[in-house]
């Protein structure tokens, strides 16, 4: 190289700047793609273990079309430092890969996965949505990620779920936003007495849910339907309703009115337990928040504060907020319908 470039090079100051976004900025971002794409392929789960070739791989994956670029794609992970080879064998190198490849890990893989499909999308095109008019819609979501990426807090929402069932007492159950049934099959476990209506307003999600229902032998107690909570047309039968993960699904305006419909399902002296992230957590929840002010059909985290003024106009009495996560606005809200119903 000439004295006169490096000189060049040595002046300019474009090239530290760039080294710098490599380092703190490019390979991260990389490496988070990488990871999630090997997840979502089932790479990552293939390679876990004794490791494959890319012939073998590329088999198990049923890739007949220009191998070699699966090849290069996995020579690029082992540049990014998440895999090694070795006489044409790869397998999982970094401890990150090694443990998001894991079947008890899932919910924090399907999290890194929500975070690089749902979240950086609204960060990279925000202005340019807002340019041109667009919102996100459902279809911009994938409910069995989410479904899957929610049960990282399941301790905490099945600890909500444990102080608000009696263990002895008959009880009747709705649960608005089934996701995988999880927390319904939990509440069952808690009362052999219990039986359920969950609803999911994706037709995917209730689907899933209800296989699961069927596969835990809980079919007896519990009915899953695809279902609107706002159109449900039923008596107020309920002793508990319960809602997880989801009060953002819904426009920030139209959740008074939303829990108004939840209280007309409950009995009287029925309870709604409601967890949620709240505004003021952690950056993740607050990206979380601004993906739902986008979208056309959602709003964004609520304020505690508010959620507890909303529950009360919505005629709930006795609101309870409880922060479930130490340090984190994740929180349980219980409230009684313990008011006169209105005509």
């Amino acid at each position: 190289m000439k004295l006169t470039t490096l000189t060049k090079v040595a002046t300019d100051s474009r090239l530290p700047l760039l080294l710098s976004l490599a380092r703190s900025f490019v390979t991260p971002l990389y490496r988070a793609a990488f990871l999630t794409g090997a997840l979502s392929s089932g790479v990552l789960q293939r390679l876990s273990g004794t490791g494959a070739d890319a012939e073998t791989l590329a088999d198990a994956l049923g890739i007949t079309d220009d191998r070699r670029l699966l090849r290069a794609w996995l020579d690029v992970g082992v540049r990014l430092g998440e895999l090694s080879v070795d006489t044409g064998t790869y397998r999982l190198k970094s401890r990150t890969a090694k443990a998001l490849a894991l079947p008890r890990n899932d919910a924090v893989a399907a999290a890194l996965e929500e975070v690089v499909r749902f979240h950086l999308p609204v960060l990279l095109n925000g202005p340019a949505m807002l340019q041109h008019g667009h919102r996100l819609t459902m279809a911009d979501q994938d409910g069995a990620i989410i479904a899957r990426s929610s049960q990282v807090v399941q301790p905490f929402v099945e600890e909500a779920i444990e102080r608000a069932v009696d263990p002895g007492a008959p009880l009747r159950l709705l649960e608005i936003g089934c996701g995988s049934g999880d927390y319904v099959r939990h509440a069952a476990t808690l009362n052999p007495r219990l039986t359920a209506l969950a609803v999911d307003y994706q037709a995917e999600v209730a689907q899933e849910a209800a296989a699961n229902v069927a596969e835990w032998g809980l079919s007896d107690r519990v009915e899953v339907r695809h279902a609107d909570v706002r159109e449900l047309d039923l008596e107020p039968q309920f002793d508990l309703i319960t809602m997880h993960n989801n009060i953002y699904y819904f426009p920030v305006e139209d959740r008074t009115k939303l829990l108004e419909q939840a209280r007309s399902l409950l009995a009287p002296g029925g309870r709604l337990l409601l967890t949620t992230s709240c505004r003021g957590g952690n950056l993740s929840m607050e990206v979380l928040s601004l993906w739902f002010e986008y979208a056309d059909f959602g709003g964004s985290l609520p304020e505690a504060t508010e959620l507890a003024d909303q529950l009360r106009s919505a005629g709930f009495g006795e609101v309870e907020v409880r922060r479930l996560i130490p340090g984190e606005q994740f929180c349980a809200f219980v409230a009684g319908n313990s008011r006169e119903r209105t005509a």
